[in-house]
């Protein structure tokens, strides 16, 4: 179970959300904690008023609304009675178990969840605080609700997900915005909070791989110029198609402002495993002498690595971006530095490829009946001896893969500079004793 709580300053929008879903035929209000009556028998002003009441006690506090979501693992299959009983405890359990709330069932993503709206004005006026109540409350409710109730832990759910995602079945979501959208949030659940990426290319190059992106639309639409952000199926050849969800459409609110955060933190924690991906591409291009692109593609993909690469009508790779599925990071081929780039790379490659075919050529030409034999060595291997010198020539201004990966340290002399001061000093001495 995963439990997100959200703080307030209109507890109207909080209602009408959850409200509209139900009009909308994608939820219901399954139960009216600390209300006078059931939630069957309450009307929606009803509902609304018995919040509303409690917060005009005490008009000092602005943010004065608590909605909260749980979720839970897509193979749980949960009735009304238990997801309202888990409602129950968790607000017990987090300081809300004598306050009027409302918990709605939401069908409106590919896993079970619950949305709770509360609010924080106890009936005698005073405040409940609600500052570090995720770490300090709500992460112990969790856990002795997953035990209680036998539920799969976050921990467990969330590793899961990742290697059990599929990309999206696209037959299944050409054919409406509902399927669209519950394929869509299948995906961002699994992909958003694990990976580690720093641009938002960096973050299609991973949804791509499940017929997901996410689009900012172009420079002057509105989409763009608000700062919002839409999320788009793909099909095979990697086109839009389908009806584009807004960010804030999702339960989880995954808008811009959101994934810039995701940017900050991600660029810190991912350091640490630029290492690995640039080990596995230098002894991939060791391996062999002759590997391409592709090849190279395919020897990383062993390796947990997919190689996204960005090209023009032409076929000419602009950019190249790598996914390491172990350590779920992302990273721009220039990150890692110029070597690894998309220009770099593309003559890394190239330029082994093209050795291997001037080697070929060469050896056609030695064993051609219309070879000099006269002369001598340098004239009868002409053609070979005229292939290895520019082969020299031209690996002493090529990022080698040799050089990249045993390159000395340059130290211009191993004697402290302290050292050779005092060695000059004590010379000095000697020859005024002189």
């Amino acid at each position: 179970m995963v439990a997100i709580i959200k703080t307030g300053n209109s507890l109207r929008r909080s209602f009408y959300y959850n409200e509209n879903k139900v009009t909308e035929g994608v939820a219901e209000c399954i139960s009216a904690g600390n209300y006078p009556a059931d939630a069957d028998s309450l009307s929606e002003n009803q509902r609304l008023n018995m919040l509303l009441k409690l917060a005009n006690l005490n008009e000092n506090v602005t943010r004065n609304s608590v909605h909260i979501s749980l979720n839970f693992d897509p193979s749980e299959q949960l009735s009304k009675d238990q997801l309202s009983d888990i409602a129950r405890t968790y607000m017990e359990k987090i300081g809300f178990g004598q306050q009027p709330y409302l918990v709605y069932q939401h069908q409106d993503a590919a896993h079970p969840h619950i949305h709770i709206v509360s609010v924080k004005i106890r009936p005698d006026g005073t405040r409940i605080e609600t500052q570090n109540i995720g770490r300090n409350l709500s992460e112990k409710a969790r856990k002795e609700i997953e035990l209680a109730h036998g539920l799969v832990r976050a921990e467990d759910s969330r590793q899961r997900k990742v290697y059990e995602l599929k990309p999206v079945n696209i037959q299944r979501v050409q054919y409406g915005k509902s399927q669209t959208k519950r394929a869509i949030a299948t995906v961002l659940d699994a992909i958003l909070p694990t990976y580690k990426y720093a641009s938002l290319p960096e973050l299609n190059a991973v949804l791509r791989q499940y017929n997901v992106a996410a689009d900012r639309g172009s420079e002057d639409s509105r989409t763009y110029k608000r700062n919002g952000l839409t999320y788009r199926i793909l099909d095979e050849r990697g086109n839009k198609i389908g009806v584009p969800i807004r960010a804030s459409d999702f339960y989880n609110k995954p808008t811009l402002p959101y994934i810039q955060q995701r940017f900050e933190l991600n660029e810190t924690t991912r350091q640490p495993h630029k290492a690995r991906v640039k080990n596995a591409i230098d002894f991939a291009l060791l391996k062999r002498s002759d590997i391409d692109v592709e090849k190279l593609i395919q020897a990383l993909e062993k390796d947990g690595i997919k190689t996204v690469l960005r090209q023009n009508d032409k076929g000419q790779i602009y950019g190249i971006t790598y996914v390491d599925f172990r350590t779920k990071c992302v990273f721009n081929g220039s990150d890692l530095g110029k070597q690894y780039s998309a220009k770099a790379m593309s003559e890394r490659c190239g330029y082994q490829q093209q050795q291997s075919e001037k080697h070929e050529n060469t050896q056609r030409q030695i064993t051609s009946p219309n070879t000099n034999n006269s002369g001598d060595n340098t004239q009868k291997n002409g053609p070979l001896t005229k292939v290895f010198l520019e082969s020299s020539d031209k690996n002493l201004g090529s990022d080698n893969s040799l050089d990249i990966l045993f390159q000395p340290t340059f130290s211009p002399d191993s004697t402290p500079w302290q050292l050779r001061k005092s060695r000059r000093r004590k010379q000095q001495k000697q020859s005024h004793s002189l």
